[in-house]
């Protein structure tokens, strides 16, 4: 890649990671430089938002069932 190709990727890299931060979807450099260039392969970008959305909902832990810490209360 020739140095002003190079310096327009970084540059629209740049761009895409600010919006991203703007939106805040979350996603770090590295991640979103991954998802365009999937898009850039060929990939449908919706459905690359539906797999990103799904794998963070699996990561997260699972703190939906409450857990109680308090003793049993008595009937008498």
């Amino acid at each position: 890649m020739d140095p002003e190709a190079a310096r327009t990727a970084r540059e629209s890299l740049d761009l895409a990671f600010h919006m991203s931060n703007i939106l805040d979807t979350g996603l770090d450099r590295h991640t979103l430089s991954v998802l365009i260039a999937l898009c850039d392969l060929g990939l449908n970008p919706e459905s690359l938002a539906a797999v990103v959305k799904e794998l963070r909902t699996e990561s997260q832990p699972f703190s939906a069932t409450p857990t109680s810490t308090a003793a049993p209360s008595s009937l008498s």
